[in-house]
């Protein structure tokens, strides 16, 4: 049996609201984004800042509901600063043969400058006999877009 790690929720392009290096490590991030996509309290989650390229992770705590709040903490506020572009997300492990039988699912949340959801949608693996359907672009509602699939052929 293989472990493999998938990420499973993604906040895309929020921006830093401020930067905490004097509290106990961590990002605090407003609870309804963590919500809209399933990143819980404590997670593990990994951080880059597409401005300056920095990467780090740490732990989620959760920010004030409909804050918008963005705040890496401790040394995570060395990398960044206030109005930095950041892309989080947290992974899973999952077993290899389970995701290659029933499939996973990410689901994704890109913000506006205020950090204000613009839309949520879903990355898909989903099993087709023998290939692995990629879906890099599936709304909740069922609409997407077929510029982002892939098939990955499972066996040789």
């Amino acid at each position: 049996m293989a472990t493999i790690k998938l990420m499973h929720a993604k906040l895309h392009r929020v921006r830093v609201t401020e930067a905490n290096r004097h509290y106990v490590g961590s990002v605090t991030i407003d609870q309804d984004l963590l919500k809209q996509v399933g990143i819980l309290p404590l997670e593990e989650v990994e951080i880059v800042n597409i401005d300056n390229g920095n990467r780090w992770s740490t732990y989620v705590l959760p920010g004030e509901s409909g804050s918008g709040q963005i705040c890496p903490n401790g040394g995570g506020a060395l990398l960044c600063q206030a109005g930095d572009t950041l892309i989080i997300w947290a992974n899973e492990q999952r077993d290899r043969s389970e995701v290659l039988q029933y499939g996973h699912e990410a689901r994704v949340l890109i913000a506006d400058e205020n950090n204000c959801p613009q839309e949520v949608f879903y990355q898909t693996l989903i099993p087709k006999g023998e290939t692995l359907e990629y879906n890099g672009y599936q709304t909740i509602n069922g609409k997407e877009s077929l510029k982002d699939k892939l098939e990955v052929l499972l066996k040789s």
